[in-house]
């Protein structure tokens, strides 16, 4: 390439012409030095995954699981940002709007891939175009407990007495929008019981609240909900997965208790869009060796995950499937994030 044509690109890009995006693309493909060099070197530094939710809760924990290994494997540290906000919208919005280089990755999940998009008017993200999957890697059910001293014996007996008692229960969440508030508020309202939500700024807040009993109920992750369970300090009252949870298997699924529904909370990795297709092949190869290993799925199991390890195209068709059938419920139900 002459030094004229290589001079000419990037005057036309300062005079309104090609974006420089579009420059560095048109460059690449010319055999500009360094361009696809800094690609095929990738990573040159250290990672970033955004976890929209405090530190403690289920997006942590898979987030950190993931992060861990997968520095492991290349060689360069692989940071946690823990960016909380109205549910997960902060830190979702933020990994959109990252630069679309593979050095920003974002823990997606039913909660800000999926049911965001029936919980509010309009997103500042689509879930959709703003992002490419990078893969799964686990999913897992929740668990609904009730503070210890709950005067109920199973979820049956407490949606009799919601029903006798209108607004008598309160039930806590991570949030405005969480998958805690979705799932519950879809649970209520199948049911035909009202109870009061009261959110918080994350799961941490929720707990300190439900064993202090100042909350009666509270949905969470398997992960989070597990210690708490078998540590005898909560009531566990329901799992809700199809299926009962290997770490629960006294605990009836919301099926078994009268109500149908049942929900699943996958968590993968999702890069910005228009990140590079190089780079995204990297990503995925190295995603799917952290999620077959089998220290990772035995992490993921003992906390009663379900290893899920899915590439780029099953996990976008996941992401598909869930958008259809969620965002008509949620919608469905009159749930809003406000």
């Amino acid at each position: 390439m002459t030094k004229a044509l290589h001079l000419g690109l990037f005057s036309r890009a300062r005079e309104g012409g090609p974006t420089r995006r579009n420059v560095l693309l048109g460059a690449a493909a010319l055999g500009l030095p360094g361009i696809g060099r800094a690609q095929a070197d990738f990573p040159g530094r250290p990672l970033k995954i955004i976890v929209p939710q405090p530190p403690g809760g289920g997006f942590d924990f898979v987030g950190r699981t993931l992060a861990e290994q997968l520095a492991k494997g290349f060689g360069q540290s692989v940071v946690v940002e823990n960016r909380p906000g109205s549910g997960t919208l902060v830190g979702t919005d933020a990994a959109a709007k990252a630069a679309p280089d593979g050095y920003t990755l974002l823990v997606g999940s039913v909660s800000n891939m999926v049911l965001n998009s029936g919980l509010y008017p309009s997103l500042p993200y689509d879930p959709v175009r703003d992002f490419e999957p990078v893969g799964n890697a686990v999913a897992y059910s929740y668990t609904l407990m009730g503070r210890k001293d709950l005067a109920v014996a199973s979820l049956a007996d407490l949606l009799a007495k919601a029903k006798a008692q209108p607004k008598a229960f309160t039930y806590a969440s991570a949030g405005n929008g969480s998958g805690q508030h979705v799932l519950a508020a879809a649970l209520w309202h199948q049911a035909g019981v009202e109870l009061l939500h009261v959110p918080y700024k994350g799961a941490q807040a929720a707990y300190q609240d439900l064993l202090g009993g100042r909350v009666d109920l509270f949905f969470d992750l398997a992960p989070t909900a597990r210690g708490q369970v078998g540590g005898g300090t909560v009531k566990g009252l329901a799992t809700s997965g199809a299926q009962r949870n290997p770490m629960h298997p006294d605990l009836p699924t919301l099926r078994e208790s009268g109500v149908e529904l049942d929900l699943e909370s996958w968590f993968g990795l999702f890069a910005p869009a228009r990140t590079p297709a190089a780079v995204l092949a990297r990503l995925r190869t190295e995603l799917q060796r952290v999620a077959q290993l089998p220290e990772v799925k035995e992490t993921f199991t003992k906390a009663g995950g379900r290893p899920l390890p899915l590439g780029a195209e099953e996990t976008r068709s996941m992401l598909a499937r869930d958008l259809e059938r969620w965002t008509k419920l949620v919608r469905a139900a009159g749930l809003k994030a406000e």
